[in-house]
């Protein structure tokens, strides 16, 4: 059994915060993508998120400081006599001048040995380890940048060739892990878990700010002059927006409800827009020479200038 502690390299008064930033370091040095040709890193990553998931959950991380649990979550032997945790006998841990499975020793020596007439074998003879879970195994998912927005059902393919349809959490991002129970490698006392960290692939077009996805759409003079009715892309698929007459490059159109689905509800989309001059125009250019010497005003007064 491994301690925790040790394991992710913090001290026992180690903050949840500090575990957690520990966890991250170690995760990302040791992820299995990036060890490809080093199977310890593989086994160091599933130690490392077993100790993760212990220290992370409050209640088995105090039963393990109390000696109550090991490193691996599985009931210590408390002691003789003792009626719990700090109760007159020992702890794992403590200098006793002998350790718990020495008593199957010392009555051996009093009444004979484990298996005469004695009868003491069934309450101090060694202790037998309990079946060991299956190992953790380490699953990366890259996920369309739409489909991470949407939350739309990703098929992922298990190391048994078996496929799981997975439903993405609220709030979703890169580095996110998901947890499935029992989809890891078997072992005697159950199987371990498939650990699935996800990969939200970069848009060409859309970019991520906070829940809210950000476009930046080129439009017309005209367009932009007049207003009209155009055609916008969004995750869930294109819309009609209408652009305002007089619109200027820079402008921002919000769309509600078209965003990243986020832990409090879902963001928007917001639209800037980037007015489209055609450089070698005929007429756009006469029209310029026309205006170039009307007072127009200074769009740039504002700025000081």
């Amino acid at each position: 059994m491994a301690d925790p502690y040790a394991t992710l390299g913090v001290a026992r008064t180690a903050s949840e915060a500090d575990i957690k930033k520990a966890y991250r370091k170690l995760a990302k040095e040791l992820h299995p993508d990036r060890n490809k040709d080093n199977p310890k890193a593989s086994e160091r990553f599933s130690l490392v998120t077993a100790a993760y998931d212990l220290l992370n959950d409050k209640d088995k991380r105090a039963r393990f400081d109390r000696g109550e649990i090991d490193g691996d979550g599985n009931p210590t032997y408390a002691g003789f006599g003792a009626r719990g945790p700090g109760a007159g006998g020992f702890r794992p841990g403590q200098d006793q001048g002998f350790a718990a499975s020495d008593f199957g020793d010392i009555f051996e020596g009093i009444f004979g040995g484990r298996g005469g007439g004695g009868g003491f074998t069934g309450g101090f003879g060694r202790r037998q380890a309990p079946p060991q879970r299956g190992a953790n195994v380490a699953y990366r998912l890259r996920v369309p940048f739409e489909d991470a927005a949407a939350r739309r059902d990703q098929r992922i393919t298990l190391g048994d060739g078996k496929t799981i349809d997975l439903k993405l959490p609220a709030g979703v991002e890169n580095g996110t892990q998901m947890r499935l129970a029992g989809k890891g490698e078997p072992g005697s006392g159950g199987a371990g878990d498939a650990i699935v960290t996800i990969e939200v692939v970069p848009h060409r077009f859309f970019t991520r700010d906070g829940d809210d996805v950000r476009l930046d759409l080129p439009i017309t003079v005209p367009e932009a002059m007049l207003g009209g009715r155009v055609r916008v892309p969004t995750v869930d698929g294109p819309v009609t927006v209408t652009i305002p007459a007089g619109s200027t490059s820079g402008r921002v159109l919000r769309l509600k409800d078209k965003g990243f689905h986020g832990r409090n509800g879902r963001g928007s989309q917001l639209v800037t827009l980037l007015v489209d001059v055609p450089k070698d125009d005929p007429d756009m250019l006469a029209v310029a020479e026309k205006l170039k010497d009307r007072d127009l005003g200074n769009p740039r007064a504002a700025l000081g200038v």
